[in-house]
């Protein structure tokens, strides 16, 4: 699949209690991407989105969770996590 826009892949950070202090410590950041992306399509949208350099990219499927409704039982949707590792000097304020 052919992403036009760095925006296509990168669908919005995570701002959890674990992403904050692995930003603030480790100077890594966490983002919900699109399930196709791949690390280098992810690598080279994080750097024109946000103009640093990435230096790794790791990447998580997490499976969607079931739940029961008045409807039957029904199951929420897969998504993707992206972990990125900046250069040292670069930083990413989210907030």
């Amino acid at each position: 699949m052919a992403y036009i826009e760095a925006t296509d892949i990168v669908k919005k950070p995570l701002i959890t209690e674990k992403t904050t202090w692995e930003s603030g410590d480790r100077n890594r950041y966490s983002f919900e991407v699109a399930m196709k992306a791949r690390k280098p399509q992810i690598k080279a949208a994080i750097e024109k989105l946000y103009g640093v350099r990435v230096e790794r990219v790791s990447t998580q499927i997490r499976k969607g969770k079931y739940f029961r409704t008045r409807f039957g039982p029904a199951k929420s949707s897969d998504w993707k996590k992206a972990t990125v590792q900046l250069h040292e000097e670069d930083r990413i304020e989210l907030f």
